[in-house]
C-alpha cells in the first residue's frame, strides 16, 4: 500500500465539524507494520507457495476499503453544497499523497545506487536511465516492461519503489470517485461492489494471478494490471457503500480484536499449495469481501477509551502512509545482501528486526521533517 492509501478521517478544514476515527488510524498503521514482516519474509521464499508469512498483500485491499470508506465520510457531503470541486478536491489529495511518493522514488534511486547500479541478474545500469526512472517514479507514471527506466529488470511498475504501484491504483479510485462513483446512489454503488466482488472472486479462485492469489497490480505483466483494477472497483466502492449506509455497532476492545485478527489474516502461509491454488483464492476472497469490510465496520464505530489507547492509535495513523511508502528501498538491500550470500532467516533475523524498527524511525523521520512541513507549505501556497 499502500494510504493507500490512506487518507485522515476528516481534513484538515473539516476537522471541527466531523469527529475523527481513532481506531481506523491504528488498523491501518497495524497493517501497514505488517507489510514489512510480509516483504521481509519475500526475501526467503522462491514462490508465494513457500513463503511463511504469506498474505501481507491483502493489506493493500484493507487500505482501499478504508480509503473508500473515510473519503465518502469525509467528502460525499461536500459536493452538493458547491463546498467541494474537481479543482480542489485533486489539490487536496495530490497535497495529501504526493510529497510522500516523491520520497519514496528518492529513496528507492539512493538505494538502488548503493548497490552499484545494476539489475538482479548484474546487468549494469547507466545513471541516465536510473533518473528517467527516478522522474517517472515522482510523477508516478509507471514503467513499461523491458524499456530503459525498467532498472531492475524484474518487470515492477515502479522499479525504485516498488509499493508505488498502489498509489497508482489509489489515484485512478480518486479519479474515479471524483468523476463518476459519488455520483452513484446507494443501489447502483452496491450494484458495483456486488458485480466487482463476483469479478474479484473469479479472478481469484480461477487462478488468474498464476498462483491462486490476489498480490497482484504490481506489474504490467500478465494479468497483473486488470487483477489490480478489480482489487481497486471492489474495496474503493466497498469502503464507499459502508460509508453511506453506516451505523455505529459497539463492541469492546475493537482494536486490539480487530488488530489481532488482521495480524492472523495477513501472516497465514499460502493456503492449498501448487496442487490446489484455487483454496487460497477462496481464503483471499472471503478475506477481503467478506472479513475486511467487517472489521473496518467494527474500527469505524469503536473509539479509544483511554488516553494511551488514544495515542497508540494516533501514532500508528500519522506513520501508516509513510512506512509504507518509504520501507521498501531498504528491502531491495536486505534482498541483495541475503541472496548474495545465501543467508537464511535464523541467521539474519537481528537484522530483519533491525530493518523494522529502522523503518519505523524512518517513516518518523520523514513525516516530522519532511512531510507535514511540506504539506503545510503547498496548503498555504496554494489557498
Amino acid at each position: 500500500m499502500k494510504d493507500t492509501v490512506v487518507e485522515k478521517a476528516s481534513s484538515a478544514a473539516f476537522a471541527d465539524t466531523k469527529p475523527h476515527y481513532e481506531l481506523l488510524d491504528g488498523l491501518r498503521g497495524v497493517a501497514a507494520l505488517l507489510v514489512i514482516w510480509y516483504h521481509v519474509f519475500e526475501g526467503f521464499a522462491t514462490s508465494p507457495y513457500d513463503q511463511r508469512f504469506n498474505h501481507g498483500y491483502l493489506a493493500v485491499d484493507f487500505f482501499f476499503i478504508l480509503s473508500g470508506f473515510v473519503i465518502g465520510y469525509a467528502y460525499d457531503d461536500r459536493w452538493p453544497s458547491g463546498k467541494m470541486t474537481l479543482k480542489s478536491f485533486f489539490k487536496r489529495r495530490l497535497i495529501r499523497l504526493h510529497p510522500m511518493v516523491v520520497m519514496g522514488a528518492v529513496l528507492g534511486a539512493v538505494a538502488f545506487c548503493m548497490q552499484g547500479c545494476e539489475k538482479w541478474d548484474h546487468t549494469a545500469v547507466s545513471l541516465p536511465w536510473v533518473g528517467v526512472a527516478l522522474v517517472m517514479g515522482c510523477l508516478l507514471l509507471p514503467v513499461l516492461l523491458g524499456t530503459g527506466p525498467e532498472v531492475r529488470g524484474n518487470g515492477e511498475m515502479y522499479p525504485l519503489n516498488g509499493p508505488s504501484w498502489s498509489l497508482f491504483f489509489e489515484y485512478v479510485g480518486n479519479i474515479l470517485y471524483a468523476l463518476f462513483i459519488r455520483r452513484l446512489s446507494v443501489r447502483w454503488l452496491a450494484v458495483l461492489v456486488g458485480a466487482s466482488a463476483l469479478g474479484l472472486a473469479g479472478y481469484a479462485v480461477g487462478n488468474g494471478s498464476g498462483y491462486g492469489h490476489l498480490g497482484v497490480g504490481w506489474t504490467l505483466a500478465g494479468t497483473n494490471l486488470p487483477g489490480g483494477m478489480l482489487r481497486l472497483l471492489f474495496a474503493f466502492p466497498m469502503g464507499l457503500l459502508m460509508s453511506r449506509v453506516f451505523r455505529p455497532v459497539h463492541i469492546r476492545g475493537a482494536f486490539w480484536l480487530c488488530s489481532l485478527i488482521v495480524a492472523l489474516l495477513l501472516s497465514v502461509p499460502h493456503v492449498g499449495g501448487s496442487g490446489a491454488p484455487w483454496m487460497n483464492g477462496v481464503y483471499d476472497t472471503v478475506c477481503v469481501v467478506l472479513v475486511f469490510p467487517v472489521l473496518v465496520w467494527l474500527g469505524a464505530s469503536g473509539c479509544t477509551t483511554d488516553r494511551t489507547s488514544s495515542r497508540i492509535c494516533k501514532f500508528l495513523g500519522d506513520i501508516s502512509y509513510p512506512i509504507y511508502i518509504v520501507h521498501y528501498p531498504s528491502m531491495y538491500l536486505f534482498y541483495a545482501w541475503v541472496w548474495n550470500n545465501g543467508l537464511t532467516f535464523g541467521q539474519v533475523w537481528p537484522a530483519a528486526a533491525g530493518l523494522f524498527i529502522g523503518n519505523i524511525l524512518l517513516a518518523y523521520l520523514c513525516l516530522k521533517f519532511y512531510d507535514e512541513p511540506v504539506r503545510r507549505w503547498l496548503k498555504r501556497f496554494y489557498r
